[in-house]
């Protein structure tokens, strides 16, 4: 006789917590770009220090006895920290990419507006103090000692140069008039900047006892000066240039997103070499009659494959309108990747992705490539209508598979006050409070991409509930 028995049942094998691992990686991650950032940030100090260092070391702690000398050594002190500024200013927006992966976008810039800020009132101080301590020991006006010193060089004309232009582009960049401006119109003026400092370095060594007489002052300022240049050269020029040339891209496909969004796919060889992560943004040329001078920036909204680049462009103007008639075939051209609103900006295993309109695109790509632990990710997608949920299925896919939270917020924005005061959340979800959408927010990286107003609105929101400055990544749709 047979006797049949059940197969023997075993406990499930329970699967190991990913997120002690996940953990670990980011927090190393994020100790070594702390470390590279207070690095940077020594680096510039120390420039400043020894700027001014070598002037005292050259007697100039000395050249303080009459109201004259204090009045010109003020103004040399002013240019050579302005000047130390500037080449800094450069160097921030050189792309390098220790700092680019450093820093990212918006506090690069942040820095670089600071910097600018001090710059020209820095140069201000400098021409001024240094006219001033002259007429004075002189026993002329300034007016005549102004004469005097256009007279006696070209390079103090070409100064007075640098400086008129150095105040025309701080007064653009102001947001205001910066809103008024195309942005070829814009992006022109700052090249101006490299001519602004061209026309400067001139008079700094004929005109300045300091380097005639300082062979340590001299040879620092010249190496500080063809250091910048050469990183200018090499990471805004020749990388972007090589890349375009090895890469070839050319486009493969365009697809209808909505009748306003269009889907772009790029197609090269050898494009993992260019290192791009999903989220970051590249500067793009199509190289097409009516689009080549266009550069515009736009941020991958799906994770690089071997060989493909997707970027997803929404028609907001004349330059981007152009766009929406791009044919495949067409050769493109790339400055890039760059910024930190990626995998590599995260702290945390928890992550909380929000985003706005065509800020949706570099979500979409993030969530496709960031680490996702189920239940402790959330992906907030916002929007005026409907159809402005760009995007949305494939979203919606990838938060299935992946085990994120999907909210949508649909509506004009909520009126909190008779005021006008407003909320980032619709109007029918006024009360909605970022704690329930993801209980896990103080603990979480959040990624915040859309126009200037909402990442604003939602920072400020952020920081209400808690959530610390260093794990709030953001990228902006301005210029």
């Amino acid at each position: 006789m047979t006797t049949l028995h059940d197969r023997p049942r075993t406990a499930p094998v329970a699967q190991p917590d990913p997120r002690p691992s996940i953990a670990q990686r980011y927090a190393a991650q994020a100790r070594a770009r702390n470390w590279r950032a207070d690095g940077l940030e020594f680096v510039g100090w120390v420039s400043m220090a020894v700027s001014v260092a070598l002037f005292l070391a050259d007697g100039g702690a000395a050249q303080f006895g009459t109201i004259s000398d204090a009045f010109s050594s003020v103004g040399i002190l002013a240019g050579l920290t302005s000047t130390n500024a500037l080449l800094l200013m450069l160097l921030l927006a050189a792309r390098i990419p220790v700092i680019d992966a450093t820093l990212g976008q918006p506090r690069a810039t942040s820095l670089h507006a600071k910097l600018g800020q001090w710059v020209v009132i820095g140069l201000v101080i400098h021409t001024m103090f240094l006219i001033a301590g002259y007429a004075m020991s002189a026993s002329a006006t300034w007016l005549a000692q102004f004469l005097y010193f256009w007279g006696a060089t070209a390079d103090f004309g070409w100064a007075v140069l640098g400086m008129v232009l150095f105040l025309v582009i701080s007064f653009t960049s102001v947001a205001a008039a910066r809103k008024k401006l195309p942005y070829e119109v814009w992006h022109a003026i700052h090249l101006a900047s490299y001519v602004a400092v061209g026309a400067s370095i001139p008079h700094m060594f004929s005109m300045s006892g300091l380097f005639a007489t300082n062979a340590a002052a001299r040879w620092y300022w010249i190496v500080l000066l063809a250091l910048t240049g050469l990183a200018l050269l090499v990471f805004r020029l020749g990388i972007p240039l090589l890349s375009t040339l090895d890469s070839r891209l050319t486009v493969s496909r365009v697809t209808q997103v909505t009748p306003d969004v269009i889907n772009i796919e790029v197609t090269g060889r050898r494009v993992a070499d260019l290192g791009a992560r999903a989220g970051q943004y590249f500067h793009w040329r199509f190289l097409a009659p009516g689009l080549w001078w266009h550069q515009h920036p736009f941020s991958i909204s799906a994770a690089p494959t071997a060989n493909t680049l997707r970027i997803t462009v929404r028609n907001l103007g004349k330059g981007t309108a152009a766009l929406m008639n791009v044919r495949p075939g067409t050769l493109v051209a790339i400055e890039g990747p760059y910024g930190t609103f990626s995998d590599a900006a995260r702290t945390t295993p928890e992550v909380v992705m929000i985003g706005a309109g065509v800020g949706i695109a570099p979500i979409r790509a993030l969530l496709e490539e960031t680490a996702i632990i189920p239940g402790r990710a959330a992906v907030v997608l916002r929007a005026s209508r409907p159809e402005e949920l760009y995007l949305l299925h494939e979203i919606t896919e990838l938060c299935r598979r992946r085990g994120a939270a999907l909210i949508t917020l649909v509506g004009p924005r909520a009126r909190i006050d008779l005021q006008g005061t407003t909320r980032w959340v619709p109007q029918h979800q006024a009360n909605l409070s970022l704690t329930q959408i993801a209980p896990y927010l103080a603990e979480a990286d959040v990624f915040v991409c859309g126009p200037d107003g909402f990442t604003d609105a939602v920072i400020a929101d952020l920081k209400g509930h808690g959530v610390p400055d260093s794990r709030i990544h953001e990228e902006r749709f301005v210029w």
